[in-house]
């Protein structure tokens, strides 16, 4: 009998202390309805554990306890388990035709082809192979400058025959 009236008395100052519990959630959560939730949750692992208090200590500080890590244990999960975590075939949106790469990489053969040779061979050894220009340097028997000045009017009048601005 006395364990009722002390569960009792417990409940009623819980009850009492729903305000202060709202004011706390508050500080987890901007939307009320989300605090409204944890409080809600806060106050029944609470009361089912309500022999788990132990007299002599704040019960305030218990529930404020128990809300925090209630929290936690709900943020760590959420993390865990985002909606959208996964890859998804309708995330991935359309893919490009590739009709267009094709006429492109045609026009761009045909512009090369219509270069001078110094030019055409130099862009095809330092560009396309990947060499340095040393390496062209060496291979064409001319300055470095002369490589990097090829390349860059190879480039210049490949971009005038596509129709593009060179950055």
């Amino acid at each position: 009998m006395i364990e009722i009236s002390r569960s009792d008395g417990l409940q009623t100052e819980i009850v009492e202390l729903i305000p202060a519990l709202r004011a706390f959630a508050r500080t987890f959560h901007r939307n009320s309805s989300d605090a409204d939730d944890l409080v809600q949750e806060t106050l029944t692992k609470a009361l089912a554990n309500l022999e788990q208090f132990d007299p002599g200590t704040r019960l305030k500080s218990w529930l404020f306890t128990i809300m925090r890590n209630t929290f936690c244990t709900k943020f760590r999960i959420a993390k865990r388990e985002g909606p959208g975590a996964k890859k998804c075939v309708s995330g991935v949106g359309i893919a490009q035709p590739s009709q267009e790469w094709t006429i492109r990489a045609k026009e761009l053969e045909r512009a090369c082809n219509l270069l001078p040779e110094p030019y055409r061979a130099v862009l095809e050894y330092v560009v396309i192979e990947g060499r340095s220009y040393d390496d062209a340097a060496q291979k064409f028997g001319c300055a470095i400058g002369t490589v990097k000045s090829r390349i860059n009017r190879a480039r210049q009048q490949l971009a005038a025959q596509l129709d593009e601005e060179i950055h």
